[in-house]
């Protein structure tokens, strides 16, 4: 695929949609096209983040570990990005990532994310609206978990 086809691709994503071309450019020159089958794990819950996947094409599944074993807790399509939070927190994943069909990515090293944000203004605000919309769906979610215990008075 042409630098020029996967730039198009970038623009496709919101965290990127605002960025000019030569910048789009350098990150599709400087990141790593992967695919992966269905079943294929990106990364698991507990691994050192080095990297951030930007789903180019397909599905992932986000699951956690619980004591009945793992619970599928977001699906995410393309045009989004996963496995940012480690790099900007700089801690283990908080999840494990598993291709739910043939995907398609682009994985971004943590420097080159990280240099991004640095440099590009609203590279960094696109990611902490992303990152507050996800909040506040874990807030609501939470909130209905917490209202269906409640009903079956199991709190």
């Amino acid at each position: 695929m042409s630098i020029q086809s996967e730039v198009e691709l970038l623009r496709r994503v919101p965290l990127f949609a605002s960025i000019d071309t030569s910048r789009l450019k350098l990150l599709a020159f400087t990141s790593e096209r992967l695919a992966f089958d269905p079943g294929a794990v990106l990364f698991r819950e507990g691994d050192r983040g080095e990297s951030a996947y930007l789903i180019l094409g397909g599905k992932v599944d986000v699951s956690v570990a619980s004591p009945e074993g793992d619970v599928v807790v977001a699906s995410i399509a393309a045009n989004n990005i996963v496995g940012e939070m480690a790099l900007l927190c700089d801690m283990p994943r908080t999840a494990t990532v598993t291709a739910a069909e043939p995907l398609d990515t682009l994985r971004i090293r943590k420097e080159q994310f990280m240099q991004m944000l640095r440099d590009i203004p609203q590279m960094t605000l696109e990611v902490m609206r992303e990152l507050a919309v996800r909040l506040n769906n874990v807030n609501k979610d939470l909130s209905a978990a917490h209202a269906k215990l409640r009903a079956a008075g199991l709190e």
